[in-house]
C-alpha cells in the first residue's frame, strides 16, 4: 500500500488532503475528548463518510474475526508499498481562503482559544496575510490539555476566551477543539453565539454566493430560525437527523451548498461535501468586517427564539422514559410528533427533542420557545419525567 504522510493536521485538513489528492484517509485523534481518549478518523476518498451505514458496521465485523486464535484472511502483499511525505497546510489554507473574500474588510481584532490543539497550528497559516490582530490563547500543542479540555461545548471551557475577548476590547473570539473540525464564536460582549445562529448567517452567505438559490442541510436540533432565514434568502431546507455521516449523506444526495449542526460543524460543498470550522470561522469574519456594527447586532437577526442547549440525563432504560414523554403530551391539542430521530414533539410556541446517545445511557433533550417562561415550562415538565 501506497501511503502519503501529511504529518500534523486538523480534521478538516486531513479531508481537504482527501479531497484534494483523491485518496481515503485516517488521522488519529480523540477529536474533543478528554485526554485519556484516542481514536481514528477515517475518510474514503474524496473526503466522502464512513460512517455506521458506510464503512464503520464492516470494520467492526473485521475486528470482531480477529481473536486470540488468528487474524482473518488478509491477502499478502506482493508488491511493497511506499511512504512519501507532503506538506498540505498551505494549500489547505490557500484553498479556504479562495472561498471567502477578506481583502476588503475592515481591521478586526480578535482572540482565538486553540485549546492546545491542533488549531495552534492551522490558525496562523490560514490568517496569514488578513487584515486580523490576532491574540492567541493556547496554541502550544499539548495533549495533556494544560489549561481546559479542547471541547468549547461545555460552557466552562470557553470561559478564559470570554474574559480575554473583553480584556483586549476585541470584535469577536474564535474556540476550536482539539482536533480544530468544530469552531465556536463569542461576541464582543464575551457572549456565546448560537451555532444556529452561525448556520442561519453563513447559510444567507452561502445563498447570495449562489445566485439567492440552493438547499440547505439542518439537523432537527437546529433553531428554527434556520429553515426560516433560509427560505427567506430563497433557499429550501431540509432537516435530518443528527450526525455527519447523515449529513454528508444527504449534502451529496440532494446536492446542498451548505450543512449546519448545532454542535458547530459546518459543511460546504465547495469543501467535498465535508465539515469545516475554519471555513465557518472565515464567513462570520467577512461577514462582520464587511459592515461596521459588532458581531452582537449581526448575528440578532438570525438567533430569534429562546433555547435550552443540550441537557443529558442519565437514564436506565431510554425506550421507556421517552415513551413516558410520548404518552403525557399524546392528545394535547395542537401538538404534533415525529420520530426522524429520537422523539421531537412540536406545538405552536415550542419545540423539544428527546433522543437517546448511541454511547452512554443517556437521554439528550433539546428545548426552543418563543419566550424564557415557555422554555422553562416545557424544559421542566419533560426532565420531571424523564428523571422521575
Amino acid at each position: 500500500m501506497d501511503v502519503t504522510l501529511i504529518g500534523l493536521c486538523s480534521t478538516d485538513q486531513l479531508y481537504y488532503a482527501s479531497g484534494k489528492l483523491d485518496l481515503p484517509g485516517a488521522m488519529f485523534t480523540a477529536s474533543h475528548n478528554p485526554a485519556q481518549y484516542n481514536g481514528i478518523k477515517m475518510c474514503r476518498a474524496g473526503a466522502a463518510p464512513v460512517g455506521q451505514d458506510t464503512g464503520l458496521a464492516t470494520i467492526r465485523e473485521l475486528a470482531e474475526k480477529w481473536t486470540d486464535e488468528g487474524a482473518p484472511e488478509i491477502p499478502a502483499g506482493t508488491v511493497p508499498g511506499t511512504i512519501t511525505e507532503q506538506d498540505t497546510l498551505a494549500g489547505y489554507a490557500e484553498h479556504l481562503k479562495s472561498l471567502v473574500d477578506l481583502t476588503a474588510i475592515r481591521p478586526l481584532k480578535v482572540v482565538v482559544d486553540a485549546g492546545n490543539g491542533m488549531g495552534g497550528h492551522t490558525v496562523p497559516t490560514v490568517f496569514e496575510g488578513l487584515p486580523l490582530d490576532l491574540v492567541p490563547m493556547y496554541f502550544e500543542l499539548d495533549g495533556t490539555f494544560p489549561n481546559h479540555e479542547a471541547n468549547p461545548l461545555d460552557p466552562k471551557n470557553i470561559v478564559d476566551l470570554q474574559k480575554r475577548v473583553k480584556a483586549e476590547g476585541a470584535d469577536l473570539g474564535l474556540a476550536f477543539d482539539g482536533d480544530a473540525d468544530r469552531c465556536f464564536v463569542v461576541d464582543e460582549r464575551g457572549e456565546g453565539v448560537s451555532p444556529s445562529a452561525i448556520t442561519a448567517l453563513v447559510a444567507a452567505r452561502e445563498l447570495a454566493r449562489n445566485g439567492g438559490t440552493g438547499t440547505i442541510i439542518h439537523n432537527l436540533i437546529t433553531s428554527w430560525s434556520v429553515p426560516e432565514v433560509v427560505r427567506e434568502n430563497g433557499g429550501t431546507p431540509v432537516r435530518t437527523r443528527v450526525g455527519h455521516s447523515f449529513i454528508k449523506a444527504e449534502m451529496a444526495a440532494s446536492g446542498a451548498i451548505f450543512g449546519g449542526e448545532h454542535s458547530a460543524h459546518y459543511y460546504f460543498k465547495d469543501f467535498w461535501n465535508a465539515d469545516t470550522g475554519m471555513l465557518a470561522a472565515l464567513h462570520v469574519l467577512a461577514a462582520l468586517g464587511g459592515q461596521e456594527g459588532p458581531l452582537s447586532e449581526l448575528v440578532s437577526s438570525y438567533d430569534r427564539y429562546v433555547g435550552s442547549g443540550e441537557i443529558n440525563s442519565t437514564v436506565a432504560d431510554q425506550a421507556a422514559r421517552t415513551a413516558e414523554v410520548k404518552a403525557a403530551y399524546a392528545g394535547q391539542e395542537g401538538v404534533t410528533f415525529d420520530e426522524l430521530d429520537g422523539l421531537t414533539v412540536s406545538a405552536a410556541d415550542w419545540w423539544f427533542n428527546l433522543r437517546p446517545s448511541n454511547t452512554e445511557p443517556l437521554l439528550r433533550l433539546n428545548v426552543e420557545a418563543r419566550d424564557e417562561s415557555t422554555l422553562a415550562k416545557i424544559r421542566d415538565e419533560v426532565l420531571a419525567l424523564v428523571r422521575a
